[in-house]
């Protein structure tokens, strides 16, 4: 997971405003818009008393893009409705000095699937990207990645969940139907066509994004993949337009891999090494560090 970034709270959230913007201005060009539909984000947070939740709630309540906020503190547990990014969210949380882990997204119907995809690489770049299916005809697509050049950079749902060779084994973009590259928003486009994502001076691109022709249960088990450069949108004159975008090296991948849904991950710590789910945030998957008698990873606190 991205470092704290040292802004504050209301800097983060004009930050978003700022990035809307940017991205509608590119939508223009011909990419798409990110959404404004809420969805349901259900964190666990450490919080052990009344008080604890009256902070968590007053960070949330009344900001810019948070419809409504439940707070259950036996349980640990925070749902948020919002138009904000996952991430974001987390920040406004976390800003009151206890750590959230994002537990399962919905939107406001039915549950029709969710994945997530971890990204990363040889270089700098990592971040989070979930996928949530609103409904049979849009995918809301909800992500923040770190460590980029500030510009605009190509997003693709790749053939395979190959990363043997890191992302050059991903396969091409998932093309199901043999059609020409384009804008996610072109009848003639790949199914893995998402467009371009902003990353703001910080390297961070945070975005939610809502797209036709993605289904989840068509992508898991497949990559997505970040590029150097901006994604042309089949329009550019360079041979490569018409196939991948011409949007440059792959930066950064991961394998789309199903998530929780709402309430549908009760898990608050790990029965083999006793690690909970706030420590597990910092502490390798397996291997040294992993261990909670480790001297090597700080436990987490308040």
């Amino acid at each position: 997971m991205a470092a704290p970034f040292p802004w504050s709270v209301w800097g983060k959230v004009g930050r978003f405003l700022v990035n809307s913007v940017i991205i509608g201005q590119t939508t223009a060009c011909g990419t798409k818009m990110d959404t404004d539909r809420t969805t349901k984000l259900e964190f666990a947070v450490q919080m052990t008393c009344d008080s604890c939740a009256e902070k968590v709630r007053a960070a949330l309540e009344g900001k810019p893009g948070v419809q409504s906020v439940k707070i259950d503190v036996g349980k640990k547990e925070v749902l948020v409705e919002s138009a904000l990014t996952s991430h974001e969210v987390q920040d406004l949380i976390e800003s009151t000095g206890r750590r959230a882990v994002l537990k399962g997204i919905g939107g406001t119907e039915l549950d029709l699937g969710a994945a997530v995809a971890m990204m990363g690489g040889s270089g700098p770049v990592q971040g989070v990207v979930r996928f949530l299916q609103l409904s049979e005809e849009r995918c809301l697509i909800d992500g923040t990645i770190d460590g980029l050049e500030p510009g605009t950079h190509g997003l693709h749902v790749h053939t395979l969940g190959d990363l043997t060779q890191d992302c050059q084994s991903c396969g091409e973009h998932y093309n199901p139907y043999g059609r020409q590259h384009g804008a996610p928003q072109d009848p003639e486009r790949h199914v893995g066509d998402l467009g371009n994502i902003v990353a703001g001076p910080d390297g961070r691109a945070s975005f939610r994004l809502e797209d036709p022709e993605l289904k989840v249960w068509d992508v898991i088990g497949r990559s997505l993949v970040v590029d150097a450069g901006e994604d042309d949108l089949g329009r550019g004159a360079h041979p490569l337009s018409k196939l991948t975008g011409n949007s440059g090296q792959r930066l950064a991948c991961g394998i789309i891999a199903r998530s929780a849904g709402l309430f549908q991950n009760a898990k608050q710590i790990c029965a083999c090494d006793g690690v909970t789910l706030w420590e597990e945030r910092d502490r390798p998957l397996a291997g040294t560090g992993r261990s909670k008698t480790t001297t090597e990873t700080p436990a987490a606190h308040l």
